[in-house]
């Protein structure tokens, strides 16, 4: 099933109702798609809510694997809404291994759906997630859309390309970074990273 904003917003509330109901609460962390639409910042559907984060005790950890009370109540909460079984994927959390972008939880919005409390990733943070992604997939991939619908400003997209450098510091990413820069307008990247 294809989630939309509106059908995000029922999951999530449905999620921190059964985590309440068993006396749990969880601090999760999101990016990407499901990030975007929460913040109202896309107009798509997407399969999934990417968690980069665990947060315990103001700090955030790795989100593989999902914690087994939280995975149980995703589980019961997608056979409510013909959601894939692993609609709350912790795939992204690898990039707790080199760093976020400076600032990053300072800059996250959070909400609380009952016993789910959710950071979402800021617009600028998106930005530097989706240029990763987008260099490393192709400017046909859904993170070059997403990038173009979050309009980055050049100073934006050279922010968001120092941080993936710190990600990936290998010359021929360096260099499919750049062919992206060029990509979306940022014809004099090579000298500003």
């Amino acid at each position: 099933m294809a989630i939309d904003q509106p059908v995000l917003e029922q999951v999530l509330v449905a999620l921190g109702a059964v985590l309440a109901s068993r006396g749990s609460i969880f601090e999760i962390v999101v990016v990407g798609g499901s990030g975007l639409l929460l913040l109202g910042l896309a107009e798509r559907t997407t399969r999934d809510l990417d968690v980069l984060a665990i947060v315990s005790d103001g700090r955030y950890g790795s989100s593989a694997p999902l914690p087994s009370a939280l995975a149980m109540a995703a589980r019961d909460v997608a056979g409510l809404f013909g959601l894939s079984m692993n609609w709350l994927n912790p795939g992204p959390t690898s990039l707790l291994d080199f760093g976020l972008p400076v600032g990053f939880t300072e800059r996250v919005a959070t909400r609380r759906y009952g016993g789910l409390i959710v950071h979402v990733a800021s617009r600028l943070d998106q930005i530097c997630l989706k240029l990763h992604a987008a260099a490393d997939q192709g400017s046909r991939s859904k993170h070059a859309a997403d990038l173009e619908a979050l309009a980055a400003t050049p100073e934006e997209l050279l922010f968001a390309a120092r941080w993936a450098l710190t990600q990936d510091a290998s010359e021929a990413f360096r260099r499919v970074l750049i062919e992206a820069l060029v990509f979306f307008g940022v014809s004099d990247a090579d000298g500003h990273i």
